[in-house]
């Protein structure tokens, strides 16, 4: 019998769900912007409604359970969102409970930053490697971290949470109340914000054309055919990416780093930076570590959290053929 996950990616903008195959593969796709400023019951029923809507053919015993993956902190052993910042009243909330009461399916909640890890690891680009980190560079910095062949999830599942590390003594406030976070810096929304406020003093930059939005696509965009501001608000961005990579390199010494997220579109544009900041700031051993765009693009935390709901469904009874039936 085919089985499948409901795989879930809660984010601070969007919602996407799909419908998953034990090898990885998307089959039915649905996705709405996140009500995130409406409350926990708002969003949980869109959530519901969004993962309702990818199973409308499948038959209910083919159905494994449903995987969630969302920023934390988050408890994942007891399925609690504890103090999601881009998600108003995301605060001790029983999330998963919530979500298999209106289901009715086994749910399973993991940051997404490690459930994007595990799906690089197991099917995008960190396949075969046993030391990993991943970065997803979007609304804001997050990460997972493969060390030594094994998920790397410490008390409660909530290690790495790599977009709050401290860059900037009493810098920019970040999200998550604190200041000089990497996140702060390196996100897309910093990276959006710094573009704006830059193109509104750059007459002659091509940002903002026309009342154009002014956003990461955009940026590398105006980058790409020349456009001098935009080129060096990429050069700014990858600097401050390389900047919180080194401090990964040093951490866990992985076997490769790992780009994800809606910034790593510009992948291209950002890896020279990013590898000058490491070549000047990593100590030399660590140096040639490579850095590469996400496998799976957009899907690695959706593949990622469908395995850990594959994981720990129980392992499907086969159903004797007429031959063994009559041998018995």
């Amino acid at each position: 019998m085919s089985r499948f996950a409901i795989g879930v990616d809660l984010g601070g903008t969007r919602i996407r769900a799909a419908l998953i195959d034990e090898n990885g593969r998307l089959l039915q796709r649905a996705e709405a912007a996140t009500a995130a400023d409406a409350g926990p019951e708002v969003v949980v029923s869109q959530l519901d409604r969004i993962a309702m809507s990818v199973i409308a053919d499948v038959p209910r015993d083919n159905l494994v359970g449903v995987g969630i993956c969302a920023p934390g902190p988050l408890d994942a052993e007891r399925g609690v969102a504890l103090a999601t910042p881009t998600i108003a009243g995301f605060v001790d909330l029983p999330l998963a409970a919530m979500v298999e009461g209106r289901i009715g399916l086994p749910v399973r909640l993991e940051n997404d930053g490690i459930a994007a890890a595990l799906g690089e690891w197991r099917f995008g680009a960190g396949v075969g490697r046993r030391n990993l980190v991943y970065v997803t560079v979007s609304t804001g910095v997050g990460g997972g971290v493969v060390a030594d062949g094994r998920i790397l999830r410490a008390r409660r599942g909530m290690a790495g949470h790599v977009g709050h590390m401290t860059v900037v003594r009493d810098g920019e406030v970040c999200s998550c109340g604190n200041r000089g976070c990497w996140e702060a810096y390196a996100s897309g929304t910093a990276f959006a914000r710094r573009a704006r406020l830059s193109a509104a003093n750059c007459p002659s930059t091509a940002l903002g054309e026309n009342g154009a939005a002014i956003d990461g696509p955009a940026v590398f965009d105006a980058a790409s055919k020349g456009d001098a501001l935009a080129r060096d608000l990429v050069s700014e961005e990858a600097d401050l990416l390389g900047l919180g990579i080194v401090n990964l390199l040093h951490l866990y010494s992985p076997d490769v780093v790992v780009v994800g997220g809606g910034l790593s579109n510009g992948f291209d544009l950002l890896l020279p930076g990013i590898i000058g900041r490491i070549n000047a700031a990593a100590m030399p051993p660590f140096r040639d570590t490579p850095v590469v765009r996400a496998g799976l693009s957009g899907d690695s935390g959706l593949i990622g959290v469908s395995t850990l709901v594959f994981e720990a469904a129980p392992s499907p009874v086969s159903t004797p053929s007429r031959a063994e039936t009559v041998a018995l």
